[in-house]
């Protein structure tokens, strides 16, 4: 992996925690770090800048992260929907988990930091991404990690749908 090559943004109100992250970040060959002190500031960062993954804090104030993630995923004016974002937290709750996941973030990074913890995710977002899906209520990765052989409800998504069949048996090519 060429670290050196990547742009990341980290948003976050606590200067410490930047300081941190932007740290561990250097030690493995990340070059290009921007830093913001909230949403509304880093919205305002990735007009001016090409970024490649955002690092945001969950919580902060006046744009805490999942509301800086809707914006980033669901606003007209977004500057690029599709980015990855990694949300970190100290609140590890499900509730706060599944609000992340539902706001449209790629993946969640708990507190403490480690620089094991901050490669996995980078890898995974940069190795391993997830398609997008679109849905009235939900724009963003898809949210499912796993097929589950025991699932029994509805299958919506195109993936998700048997080949179709020529008569005879025969398949199509889609």
């Amino acid at each position: 992996m060429r670290y050196d090559q990547l742009k990341l943004l980290i948003v976050d109100d606590n200067q410490h925690m930047r300081v941190l992250l932007a740290e561990i970040l250097r030690a493995v060959g990340v070059v290009t770090i921007f830093e913001a002190n909230d949403g509304a500031e880093g919205l305002e960062m990735m007009r001016a800048h090409a970024i490649d993954i955002v690092m945001t804090d969950l919580s902060m104030q006046p744009l805490d992260g999942i509301d800086f993630v809707r914006l980033l995923r669901n606003s007209p004016d977004s500057p690029n929907q599709m980015i990855p974002v990694i949300m970190i937290t100290g609140h590890s709750t499900m509730k706060r988990v599944s609000e992340a996941r539902d706001a449209g973030v790629t993946e969640i990074l708990t507190k403490p930091l480690t620089a094991r913890g901050v490669l996995d995710r980078i890898n995974r977002v940069i190795n391993h991404p997830r398609p997008f899906v679109r849905t009235d209520d939900y724009f963003g990765p898809d949210r499912r990690r796993r097929s589950d052989p025991n699932y029994d409800g509805p299958h919506r998504r195109e993936t998700d749908m048997p080949e179709p069949k020529r008569p005879g048996g025969a398949h199509l090519e889609v």
